[in-house]
């Protein structure tokens, strides 16, 4: 790769990904293609699920629909716009999330953010892999009365997300003019089929959690802003990949939220032990609900493709010349042995710790390359970038911040975090977002350390 990255031109549309780190990025996502990427991430088989999470925030008296649904409506909002921002950059530079990073913190530095990514992301995709089975299974058994065998449920999710990480921007195309209009059409016929149950009162319950609701939302969102560039430096332009993230998952997320606020108004019960159970079969239930469905556990397969080929852009910062068609293939099988064995769901709240990591990294990266460096000079993203490492204390600062407002659920870490807060006579307070501040938090400690690069810069 070039010592600095600039914006290319685009080749033709049939162009698939380099196979290296050293070959430059084909520009041939248009607008429609990442209306296309962004709209179906922002619909998972999760999103009815957590929403559970929105209308009763832990540690908070139920909130009423109508507080739920604005909280959805901020907390995407909020949290795409973080992610919006990061795309950005991606599509200048034509480098991918990880590797844009040796311009904030230098190479070997940014080496630490790139492995808890592979962590994150290889958990991640098994956890898709198991939601996939578990709603293809449900469905078989549910409207075909047949079981069938685990492990195959398994190794067919693995196989169809390692192919689709071999050929990404060809799986990008085919979730553009098939998978979008095929959920869109899915999710339009299961909210008029739930709506015409009777609903809950809209302004029944509490406001008292209404951020830390907003921040659960955030959470989902902003867990795609370590992987926006490796999307959109593959994008015509800046302007349509920071458009088209907005717009694609603000709508699609929104959307995904507020159907399971409306089944949990109208026919599913929030306090039912297997909740996932409970609102899959209620999908499943209604007049050719089966069908629609269906589609939804097909297009959730976009989830696992976009975290195993991120998985494969990170590890190319590790090993530039490393050919991405055998690390997909090497992550695909480390992910379906893994939803094989490991009890995943023991697994999600350190999947959440993990993606906190990325809330304050997100702001380093985005005030550092837009006010600070990148106005004086290409971002560089050589294997000659200079070490940075101030930059990593904005990040503690705002990581700590997140964990003192918002620990998580792992028993030893909350307990930790409590300490620390009792010795800084620290107390959340219910107004506060854990995403918001520590966002706030590592933006403002980064600002003077991005102008002092600056001035020097200028000065020199």
């Amino acid at each position: 790769m070039t010592a600095t990255a600039e914006l290319g031109g685009g080749p033709p549309a049939r162009v698939e990904a380099p196979l290296t780190l050293e070959e430059p990025a084909p520009r041939v996502l248009g607008w429609l293609d990442q209306i296309g990427l962004w709209g179906n991430l922002g619909i998972s088989l999760l999103g009815p699920v957590g929403a559970i999470a929105v209308l009763q925030p832990f540690g908070f008296a139920p909130l009423s629909l109508l507080g739920a649904g604005l909280a959805v409506i901020v907390g995407t909002l909020l949290g795409t716009a973080m992610v919006a921002a990061a795309a950005v950059p991606g599509a200048q530079t034509g480098a991918p999330s990880m590797v844009l990073l040796r311009g904030l913190f230098g190479v070997r530095l940014s080496y630490l953010p790139t492995v808890v990514n592979v962590v994150q992301l290889v958990g991640w995709t098994v956890f898709e892999i198991v939601v996939i089975t578990q709603g293809a299974q449900q469905l078989t058994a549910q409207e075909l009365s047949w079981h069938g065998y685990h492990w195959v449920y398994v190794v067919v999710a693995g196989v169809l997300t390692t192919l689709m990480a071999i050929r990404p921007l060809g799986a990008v195309r085919i979730l553009r003019r098939y998978a979008l209009a095929a959920v869109t059409v899915a999710t339009i016929y299961l909210f008029i089929e739930l709506l015409r149950h009777q609903t809950s009162p809209l302004s029944h319950g509490a406001w008292a959690g209404f951020w830390p609701a907003c921040d659960v939302v955030i959470a989902v969102a902003v867990s795609w802003a370590p992987l926006a560039s490796d999307y959109t430096r593959h994008a015509t332009s800046a302007k349509s990949a920071f458009g088209a993230t907005m717009i694609g998952y603000t709508v699609t997320q929104v959307a995904c939220y507020v159907l399971g606020l409306v089944a949990l108004a109208t026919v599913v019960r929030s306090s039912s032990a297997d909740l996932q159970h409970d609102m899959f079969a209620a999908f499943i239930a209604v007049p050719v609900g089966w069908l629609a469905f269906a589609a939804l556990v097909l297009r959730e397969l976009d989830e696992s493709f976009a975290d195993s080929y991120s998985t494969v852009m990170s590890l190319q910062n590790l090993w530039p010349r490393a050919d991405r068609r055998v690390l997909a293939v090497l992550i695909g099988g480390i992910a379906t042995v893994l939803a094989l064995v490991l009890d995943i769901t023991s697994y999600f709240n350190f999947l959440y710790l993990l993606g906190s990591v990325f809330v304050p990294l997100t702001a380093v990266f985005v005030v550092d390359y837009f006010l600070g460096r990148r106005r004086n000079r290409a971002w560089d993203v050589s294997v000659a970038a200079p070490a940075r490492p101030l930059m990593v204390v904005p990040w503690l600062l705002g990581f700590a911040t997140y964990q003192l407002v918002y620990p998580g659920g792992i028993s030893w870490w909350v307990n930790g975090w409590g300490w620390i807060a009792d010795r800084l006579h620290f107390t959340a307070q219910t107004w506060m977002s854990a995403s918001v501040m520590s966002f706030v938090v590592a933006a403002i400690v980064t600002l003077p350390l991005s102008l002092r690069t600056r001035h020097r810069a200028q000065a020199s």
